[in-house]
């Protein structure tokens, strides 16, 4: 832990969504002179301030003020800000700039486990959470994914305190603003194309994932994917002074994890190779046997006992919106995966499938390349229903791999869908886009389609 100093110091928070106001929080508990800043106005943020809404704090909303920013004596980012001129005005100014994570991360005593990469990463962090709370140890698992973690600080969470574990869910947003963010165990699940309508180029996406790594020690592990199609982890990971641990589909005689026919196996450095059983996860897919790998390993090395990791496997249920079934009519099973935003997520949800699938996609365009889902389409696809800002681009980019029909909202898309399916077939909703077009995030989407399913006769 790397204490910070808050007391008495001008402190701007940007950006007032659920980690903002934690962090916002956080820093008036340790008495800043706090000032909230959000390009929304008063009303749009109406009730969401909670005890922030005090003559104490400081308000400027609606816009980004360079005096502001240049003033502030440390600004704290929620990860959800862009890029602003306000910001590089600040930068220039010399003023201290971190985010939500970095802040949260100064007040933790337990290892870090953080886990990145471009799919994956909430079911490998919720089962690397799992089995380390098997055991009795205190666990928060969060970051990206449900709780913040200046909320946990907030809380006193236990399993921030010495003797507990903390697993975090990181982006490529929150790892932009590290500072001093130490990882005991720092993870890279794999990387594709994602969030191009935030960086210039893949490479920049790539480097942001990387800093994960940059405070570690040879005390830490560095794991990382070893698959073929991986190398670019692998070469990242290498970056690390913390000692190289691997996971890969492949067998292998070396340390690390891999699978071995019906077999998930991990060999820790000095240890003997310990096998689980692969029906033991009840999650189907290739992906999922991945992240399941890369959650034995990251759990193993954090001090889980391999009884503690066979028990969370076979109690493990999956997460909301990543591959949730939701319904089934006339032999077609309906499932929801609106959390696969992105091209590389869609192909490995549809890798899982030996039945044929009508598959909804689109949304808000992230600036990616569709192409490399014709294969997967040609494969398994019946038919694709796009909708969403993004169908124009998507069925230019992928006509002819499946027959395309286009849908004005999710309700006339799951009907369409439903018509199009065949007995033993899936509808599948897994847009490889945003939301933002069409709903306020991916869990509203996934929530409209399983109340339109729902609503099937």
């Amino acid at each position: 832990m790397s204490s910070i100093e808050l007391n008495d110091r001008k402190t701007l928070v940007v950006g007032l969504g659920a980690s903002g106001l934690a962090a916002a929080e956080l820093c008036m508990a340790q008495g800043a002179r706090l000032t909230l800043n959000d390009s929304r106005d008063g009303g749009a943020l109406e009730g969401a301030l909670g005890a922030l809404a005090t003559d104490d704090v400081e308000r400027v909303l609606g816009g980004h003020p360079t005096q502001v920013f240049e003033e502030a004596e440390l600004i704290v980012l929620s990860p959800g800000v862009p890029p602003l001129p306000a910001l590089a005005a600040a930068r220039a100014a010399g003023v201290p700039i971190i985010g939500e994570l970095e802040l949260g991360a100064r007040f933790v005593e337990a290892p870090i486990v953080a886990i990145t990469g471009t799919n994956g990463k909430s079911t490998t962090t919720s089962l690397c959470g799992a089995m380390l709370a098997e055991g009795g140890r205190p666990t928060f698992v969060g970051g990206n994914l449900g709780v913040p973690l200046c909320r946990a600080v907030l809380d006193d969470h236990p399993g921030l305190k010495p003797g507990g574990a903390c697993v975090l869910e990181l982006s490529s947003f929150q790892l932009e603003t590290v500072a001093r963010f130490h990882a005991t165990v720092a993870m890279l699940l794999n990387l594709s194309e994602d969030h191009l309508d935030r960086y210039p180029d893949f490479d920049s996406y790539v480097e942001a994932k990387a800093r994960v790594f940059e405070r570690q020690t040879m005390d830490d592990w560095a794991v990382v994917n070893a698959d073929p199609d991986q190398r670019r982890c692998q070469m990242i990971g290498s970056r690390s002074v913390a000692p190289l641990v691997t996971f890969r589909s492949e067998r292998s005689h070396s340390t690390g994890a891999w699978t071995d026919a019906d077999e998930l196996c991990v060999r820790l450095p000095r240890g003997q190779v310990e096998r689980y059983p692969r029906a033991a996860l009840r999650l189907p897919g290739r992906h999922n046997g991945q992240n399941a790998l890369a959650a034995l390993l990251a759990a193993r090395l954090s001090g889980a006992s391999p009884a503690s990791c066979l028990a969370a496997l076979e109690g493990f249920e999956g997460l909301p919106h990543r591959m949730q079934l939701c319904g089934e009519r006339d032999e077609v099973r309906f499932y929801n995966d609106s959390k696969a935003t992105n091209v590389g997520s869609v192909v490995g949800s549809l890798s899982g499938f030996s039945t044929r699938v009508v598959l909804i996609a689109g949304g808000k365009d992230k600036g990616g390349d569709y192409a490399p889902l014709r294969p997967m389409l040609e494969q398994v696809c019946r038919h694709l229903v796009l909708i969403g800002a993004a169908a124009d681009a998507m069925e230019s980019a992928l006509e002819g791999a499946a027959p395309i029909s286009r849908a004005a909202s999710m309700a006339e898309a799951v009907r369409r869908a439903a018509e199009l399916a065949e007995p033993g077939d899936a509808v599948v909703l897994s847009p490889a886009c945003s939301s933002y077009d069409m709903y306020v995030d991916y869990i509203a989407r996934g929530d409209d389609f399983a109340a339109a399913v729902a609503a099937l006769p």
